[in-house]
């Protein structure tokens, strides 16, 4: 059973590469709140089904979410488009969504003590992870941008790739996203949106501290 502190939680969901992690990561150092990127919890999944494809079962995986740690999370090997495909595949799972249910509900209702709150970031974080969050955001942007962004973050990491194959790869992805029949990435209608396209980071990040100094100082 999660026991709900009263705590700053803010929910994040936004289709890949639109900025969304950046964004969360800023407000969560700002404001003091425990980050989680949740997506990454399934790219570490599909990066183990890649990698020990002969011992990938349900007990494989209770056992990797259960010594879980936050840092495991950012190995540069999750950002792999091949990964990035699989996680997409994995995230359709019942089973295994339930159990990254708990570990993100873990997280979310129960920060460690010294943060002020926690900052979720992923696909159903405003309706299914934290739908109680005092602010929820959907972080978009046009296919384009988004593939442009990760081309040059895959470009970045010495990462062997073409723009035209990054573009079709976040196509591909968002069809999976918005199709899927569990858990599909969707705007709530109490989220507020943020396209961040034509906006810098730091137009995006003060937009969205505008929004949560009004509450949090009323």
């Amino acid at each position: 059973m999660i026991v709900k502190k009263k705590i700053i939680k803010v929910a994040i969901d936004s289709p890949a590469a639109a900025g969304a992690g950046t964004l969360a990561k800023a407000i969560s150092e700002y404001y003091n709140l425990f980050y989680l990127d949740t997506g990454k919890i399934y790219r570490l999944i599909a990066y183990l089904k890649i990698k020990f494809p002969k011992k990938f079962n349900h007990n494989f995986i209770k056992s990797k979410i259960k010594s879980l740690k936050v840092k495991d999370l950012e190995s540069k090997a999750l950002l792999n488009d091949d990964v990035s495909m699989e996680a997409s595949i994995v995230s359709k799972t019942k089973s295994t969504r339930k159990l990254v249910h708990s570990f993100q509900l873990k997280y979310a209702y129960n920060p460690p003590k010294k943060f002020n709150g926690s900052c979720l970031d992923g696909r159903d974080i405003t309706y299914n992870i934290i739908p109680d969050a005092e602010f929820k955001f959907f972080i978009t942007a046009n296919v384009k941008t988004r593939a442009l962004r990760r081309y040059k973050e895959l470009k970045a990491l010495k990462k062997k790739i073409s723009y035209k194959e990054v573009i079709k790869s976040i196509k591909k992805r968002d069809k999976s996203d918005f199709r899927r029949k569990i858990s599909p990435l969707k705007k709530t209608k109490d989220s507020v949106l943020i396209n961040t396209t034509n906006l810098s980071k730091r137009a995006c990040f003060l937009k969205i501290k505008k929004i949560i100094d009004r509450k949090i100082n009323n």
